[in-house]
């Protein structure tokens, strides 16, 4: 499965918990928030200022990497 703009945060984390490591480069350093896990990753992006586009690639990279 690959991850887009739309996966709520709470969905992404599900797949593989070591993907945290990922947002937290990115600087999504509130993962343990009450209302972060319910945003969508555009959300979460526009919100803290992060380029999508790049964070996408590294997130379907990591998983591209481990399903191999």
């Amino acid at each position: 499965m690959k991850v887009n703009e739309s996966m709520l945060l709470n969905e992404i984390l599900d797949m593989d918990p070591d993907i945290t490591d990922i947002f937290i480069r990115h600087g999504l350093n509130c993962l343990g928030c009450p209302g972060a896990r319910s945003e969508n990753l555009r959300e979460a992006a526009d919100g803290h200022g992060i380029n999508l586009t790049q964070l996408l690639k590294d997130l379907n990279d990591y998983l591209a990497e481990k399903n191999d």
